[in-house]
């Protein structure tokens, strides 16, 4: 019962914060950023989300502004939020590099067989 529990509030974190960064990257044109996942603590207290940047050339950049405009994140989700959460979590980001790996491993595989 928990866990679905959990797994809605993660779900309805991720939804919002794609959409907030979603109007946020929207004047910076060729740069998105999106929210691949979001785990939320049992005690709703903590919010790691992972992003996922592309152009990955820009990621450094992305995650500085990111980590500088954390509160500012923090609050816009709870305006959104305010009538489904009591409380908001503190939002941690992790850049998700998963799509470079991917990238990583089929230019890997595609030298090997050539």
């Amino acid at each position: 019962m928990e866990s679905t529990r959990l797994n809605k509030i993660e779900r309805l974190i991720q939804k919002d914060l794609s959409e907030l960064f979603r109007r946020q990257t929207a004047m910076m044109r060729g740069t998105l950023v999106s929210v691949s996942q979001v785990r939320v603590s049992p005690d709703l207290s903590v919010a790691k989300v992972y992003l996922s940047i592309f152009p990955s050339i820009k990621s450094d950049e992305i995650m500085q502004s990111v980590e500088k405009s954390k509160k500012t994140l923090r609050y816009d989700l709870g305006q959104i939020v305010k009538s489904q959460l009591r409380r908001i979590p503190e939002l941690i980001f992790h850049l998700d590099d998963s799509l470079d790996y991917v990238d990583n491993i089929d230019k890997l595989l595609k030298n090997g067989t050539s």
